[in-house]
């Protein structure tokens, strides 16, 4: 069977090893496996959100409210923007996927920094776009207006803070950056990790509202995935002006989003509490991380995420790494697949950066 010749050029996507792998092939209890893969929160979902799973699972027979009015209005709220600036989607990633379907095709290009979330291009491809990267792994706003200039992309990606590496734009950076773009190409900002990042650097943080009412060109897009501790239920939103929502709503299947996807995030969105101690975790343990590389002189960058990235030199090999850890019970996430020797590790709870810190220790006296 022939398929599209477009798969031909796309990587499948590797998603960070699940926990059930470990359990499976080397019998670890769950219990005592650690996943610090997947930027997920340690502190897991609030338990409002639960309950509000439990909650609604009696309605499981009925199909979701697709109006998604509920949570349509908690965002508008919370963002205070209007309601017909949102979208609602199945994770962040389905409004990347609708912003490529509606704006680029076979003769378009996209253009997104040369390491940054694998999804930008494999969407892209799929619609035999022609993916322009800058020469920095970072964003580099000046290499990015380089590019534009001479390739007058149809989308801009900017991911801020840039998944798998963490840095992070000034705020004023990227406005001074969008008021040279044309408003015809549409920039697509990927403010999954903002929550993170505002609340370590307040030069980082995005307002939404400021974006769309000051730019018609741009969609922000955030999710409930990350420090909302909510990946398992797939629920993210973009933020633009009407008529971009107009017309990504024209892709969105009904029922994109469950019903159990819906309550939880109306839940967790209104709670601030569990909101805070994710964050307070975040930036408590992070200095722990960066301390850890500089003992060992292992290179990284700066996060304003929840996770952080270690750069090896050889001999040491973060495939071999990612290796020694999972056969511990310690996932973590290798980098290989981005032409990168280097490992991405979440920001765990004390208990869990404390076994990562003795498991890597037990690897380094090994070499």
């Amino acid at each position: 069977m022939t398929f599209n010749a477009t798969l031909d050029s796309i990587k499948t996507y590797e998603a960070g090893l699940p926990i059930e792998l470990v359990v499976r092939e080397y019998g670890i209890s769950k219990d005592a496996v650690v996943k610090l893969a997947s930027n997920e929160n340690p502190l897991g979902a609030s338990k409002k959100a639960i309950e509000a799973i439990i909650k609604v699972a009696q309605d499981a027979h009925f199909y979701p409210d697709d109006s998604m009015y509920a949570l349509k209005e908690a965002l508008a709220k919370h963002f205070n923007v209007a309601k017909d600036t949102l979208i609602i989607g199945a994770g962040s990633d389905q409004i990347l996927e609708f912003c490529l379907h509606a704006k680029a095709n076979h003769t378009s290009k996209v253009l997104m920094a040369k390491t940054t979330f694998a999804m930008y291009e494999i969407y892209a491809k799929a619609i035999g776009a022609e993916i322009i990267r800058t020469p920095s792994p970072t964003h580099n706003l000046e290499e990015f207006l380089d590019a534009y200039s001479l390739h007058k992309p149809a989308i801009i990606f900017l991911c801020t803070p840039n998944n798998p590496l963490g840095e992070c734009l000034d705020a004023k950076e990227i406005f001074d950056f969008l008021r040279q773009i044309d408003s015809n190409c549409l920039v697509v900002i990927d403010g999954a990790y903002q929550e993170y990042a505002k609340a370590k650097d307040s030069n980082k943080a995005l307002d939404p509202k400021t974006l769309i009412h000051t730019f018609s060109n741009v969609i922000y897009t955030g999710t409930f995935s990350k420090v909302y501790g909510l990946g398992g239920m797939r629920i993210g939103y973009g933020i633009a002006n009407p008529t971009i929502i107009q017309a990504l709503a024209k892709l969105r299947p009904p029922f994109n989003v469950t019903t159990p996807s819906l309550a939880a995030a109306l839940a967790a969105l209104k709670d601030k509490a569990h909101l805070k101690k994710s964050i307070e975790n975040n930036l408590e343990q992070m200095p722990l991380f960066e301390n850890f590389a500089k003992e060992k002189g292992f290179k990284f960058t700066p996060s304003y995420a929840n996770f952080i990235a270690y750069y090896f030199n050889t001999p040491i090999n973060s495939t071999e790494i990612a290796e020694h850890l999972f056969k511990q019970g310690m996932i973590i996430r290798n980098l290989a697949s981005y032409g990168l020797n280097a490992i991405r590790i979440t920001i765990g709870t004390p208990k869990q950066n404390e076994k990562f810190f003795t498991l890597f220790n037990t690897y380094l006296k090994q070499k």
